[in-house]
This record gives C-alpha cells, structure tokens and sequence, in this order.
C-alpha cells in the first residue's frame, strides 16, 4: 500500500479517536506513533529528533513550580482579588481570560495555562460552579494571544527567525503596526463572545477575608521563569533546549529550597507525583505522528495545493493561505507546517511582487489560532483539557466547540482583515 496512504489512515484514525473516545486520547497518539515506527513510516533514528525535548521539558518543569505555587494559596488570592474587581460570574470568566491571553503573549502558552488554570479551578471551587467552560476560556486566549510576541510560541520564534525579526519588530514594524495589534485586536473581539457564552453567568459574586498566602517564593520563581524566557530570547544561537532547561532548573531549585526549609518529604513525592504524565505522553505520541506527516511529504502536498489554488492573485493568495492555515493546524501541528511554509510564501510573494509580510502575518494567523478550533489542535488547549481531567471532568468534542469555534472565527476574522488593510 502506498506509504502516504497509510499515513493518512493512521492520522485520521487517531484523530477519531481523540474526538470520539477523549479518555482514550493518550493511548491514541502512542499507539500511532508506535505503529509508524514499526511500518518505518518514520525512522527509528530520528524519533529523538522528532520529539519536541524542549516543549516537553517547559511543561513539565512549570508543572512542578506551579504545584508549588497552588500549595502556596496564591491562586486562590488572584482569585479573590478578580472576584473583588469583577462583581458577576461572567465577568470573573472574562477578565482571567484576557489575563491569560496577556500572559501568553511573553510566555509560553502551555505554561501560561499552567500558572492560571489553577486560579480559575480556585475561582470554580468558591463559587460552587462547573470549571470547563472558565479552564476551556483560559486555554483558548492563552494560545490566541500566544503569536503576538516573539517569546509567545514556537511559530512566531520560527517567523522571527525566518525574516529577522527581533522582539520589538512584532510591535511595529518597517514604519507600521506589527503582528501584536493584530492578536490584540482579535482577542479584544473575542470579548463580546465570552459574554456570549457566560450570559447566564449573572449571579452576584459575594468575596469574604483574602486568602493569606503561605509562601512566595514560588510565585517568585514562576515570575523568574517569564522574565528568563523573555531574556532568553535576545540570545542568539543559544542552545535548543534553554527554555526547557529553564524551567526544570527553576522546578528543582523550588523543590530544593522548599525541602531544605520545612523537610517535608511527602509535599516533595506529590510535587513529582502531581506532574500531567498524561499530557506529556499525548503530546510525545503527536510529536512523532506529526513528524512522519512531514516526513512523507504530506505537508509539502498541502503545501503546495494552497499556493497552486490561489496563484496570479495576492488577495485570493492570502485569504486561501489564512483559512486553510485555520483548517489545516486543527489537527496538524503548527509548527512543522509554518516551518514548510515560510519558504513556499516568500518565493510566492516573490514572484507576485507582493509584501512578504503580508503573507506571513496572514500565515502566523491562521496557523496559530487555528489551533482552537479542536481540543488537540493545540498544546494549550490539551493541557486545559488534562487539568479538568486530574479534576475529574472529562470534556468531549462538543463541550469543547462552544468554546474554541466562536473564539477561532471570530479572531482569525479581525486579524485577517486589519493586515490586509494595513500590510496589502
């Protein structure tokens, strides 16, 4: 059988999976990575290349100083002092979002899920109320705001890179506004929509005597990861793996200090016992699911069929090359796809002798926030998801959908149109 036909079997059938039996996702994802393995779909040898190390170690070390950091009772401070600010459900929903999405934009997006999930689940518990919608709400701002720096997601390091861009190139950029006005203005229309979705949320929120925090050095080191990360990112040629090696050398410095302060063994055994194995296991299996697409050249073919289809005229070049991008990073991950991509745009915008930014921008927006319009189209959104798991609430496809299609819709269409007007 053809090897890009087995491919695509293999992709949807995980796929399905995923959206049809959520409780089985993990083994989903590792049990198609194992079978392109054994079909030599994707080599044995570049495995370790295709796992994305770095990611993986980010999240695990943030998991460890946000454990810390909920043991601490900050989050359920944050969480006092939104509810003082916000006087109804909705608002509380709204405003931690828009946090979230503030904080995703110099951090990375999981991470950001990371630190203000638990301050949401805080917020549920207090006021007694189903946290999926609230978690799902943070998860998807998080990752819509996440292309609006270069420190915010692997794709905007990746066009950074690319173009040679530095960090304040994505706020303005050759004389006009950079790709953050236009993740701001996305999320700001997404504002109306989450009044949408928590209009029956009126209830008067009543806040008693602030929570005293117990311990602030993790709120300090979850701080000194933000302000690494972003230094980090005026390094160049720094090692691949730095953000992750941040992370996990802040996690074992909070372990460190905090055992050697109140030697409390059984905190230190559930601060590593309390890690999302599951999470890290889903996205180890996608890391090489993904590879193997790009290894057949399947993405190169999707590649290609968007640049053919819209060839000889820029504004049918880029409204394709948004909303394909949108369907595409779904279900395939966004990274390998931006990466194929930047070079076919700029020989396109070559030859048409149009702006590449306008491309590019158009790309970063449509690849970036596409991702919301499935539970596994992004990293943040499967780390929401896994958190309302060890919560226990599972979340279908469905209950997902309310959430991340309005929000997906609505800010690829406000990005897609104010880069037009401002980069055409």
């Amino acid at each position: 059988m053809n090897e890009k036909l087995v491919m695509i079997i293999i992709f949807i059938a995980m796929y399905a999976v995923m959206i049809f039996k959520s409780k089985y996702r993990v083994h989903a994802a590792l049990a198609a990575a194992l079978l392109l393995i054994v079909l030599q779909i994707m080599p044995l040898a570049g495995v370790p290349q295709a796992i994305n190390w770095n990611v993986l170690m980010m999240i695990a070390g943030t998991m460890v100083v946000v454990f810390y950091f909920i043991e601490s009772k900050m989050p359920s401070l944050i969480a006092d002092i939104l509810m003082e600010k916000a006087g109804t459900v909705m608002w509380v929903a709204i405003l931690i979002s828009l946090f979230s999405g503030l904080v995703s934009a110099f951090i990375d997006n999981v991470a950001t899920v990371l630190m203000i999930a638990p301050v949401g689940i805080a917020i549920c518990r207090k006021l007694k109320i189903n946290p999926v919608p609230m978690i799902l709400s943070i998860a998807v701002s998080s990752n819509l705001q996440g292309a609006a720096t270069l420190v915010g997601d692997t794709t905007s390091i990746l066009l950074g890179g690319y173009a040679g861009m530095d960090f304040l190139d994505f706020f303005w950029f050759h004389g006009k506004p950079g790709i953050f006005f236009t993740v701001e203005l996305g999320a700001l229309a997404t504002v109306p929509v989450m009044m949408f979705i928590f209009r029956k949320n009126q209830e008067k929120v009543e806040t008693g005597e602030r929570t005293k925090v117990t311990d602030f050095v993790p709120a300090v080191m979850l701080l000194l990861i933000v302000l690494l990360l972003i230094s980090a990112s005026f390094i160049p040629n720094k090692p691949e793996m730095t953000n992750g090696f941040i992370c996990m050398t802040l996690a074992v410095l909070t372990m460190a200090q905090d055992y050697l302060r109140h030697r409390d063994r059984d905190l230190l055994k559930r601060a590593v016992k309390d890690i999302d194995y599951q999470t890290l296991l889903l996205l180890l299996g996608i890391f090489i699911v993904v590879q193997s697409l790009t290894e057949t050249g399947l993405i190169d073919d999707i590649a290609n069929l968007i640049v053919k289809a819209g060839a000889g005229n820029v504004f049918v070049l880029y409204t394709i090359l948004v909303w394909a991008s949108v369907l595409i990073s779904a279900f395939v991950d966004n990274i390998p796809y931006v990466a194929t991509m930047l070079p076919v745009v700029t020989v396109i915008a070559s030859s048409l002798g149009a702006e590449p930014y306008l491309l590019y921008f158009g790309l970063l927006t449509g690849a970036t926030l596409g991702g919301n319009l499935t539970p596994v189209g992004a990293s943040a959104n499967i780390t929401g998801i896994g958190i309302l798991r060890k919560e226990g609430y599972e979340v279908s496809f469905g209950e997902f959908a309310k959430v991340g299609i309005p929000f997906t819709l609505t800010a690829v269409f406000v990005g897609y149109l104010f880069t037009w007007f401002v980069w055409h």
